[in-house]
């Protein structure tokens, strides 16, 4: 085996932790969401152009969640890595959905559920409508 075959093993298998680690994250947020009243209706949305990690109803609003896990402070709090350009792709995506689904004329809002797991237990912030930068209007 080459050098390079042994570092691309040890990406691959840094990539599914990091993958586990967010669909814990996800898990975590449907329940903490569900226990808010909320449903969810779609996990890991795709399209070429983006994800959402879930899309909710609450009572008659779609919500569409961007989950936000740490396992430490050290790189700040998981909702501080929500920026602008990714707002952006949950936008594009959101409108993919809202089409496709029939929805156009749904009220909908985004969502951000951040979980640091270093605290203990795990805290779960629940940042509701979010606001989206004026540039995407």
């Amino acid at each position: 085996m080459s050098k390079g075959s042994i570092f691309l093993a040890e990406l691959d298998v840094s990539m599914d932790d990091r993958r586990r680690f967010g669909n814990t994250g996800e898990q975590m947020a449907a329940a903490f969401l569900q226990s808010q009243g909320l449903s969810v209706i779609e996990r890991q949305y795709k399209k070429t152009f983006g994800e959402i990690d879930l899309i909710c109803r609450d009572a008659d609003e779609v919500v569409f969640v961007e989950v936000k896990s740490r396992s430490s402070s050290a790189f700040g709090y998981p909702e501080d890595s929500v920026t602008p350009q990714k707002i952006g792709h949950i936008l594009r995506v959101a409108e993919g959905y809202l089409l496709e689904t029939k929805q156009t004329e749904v009220p909908w809002r985004i969502d951000v559920v951040a979980i640091e797991f270093h605290e203990e237990p795990p805290k779960i912030t629940h940042l509701k409508n979010i606001d989206i930068p004026e540039r995407f209007w």
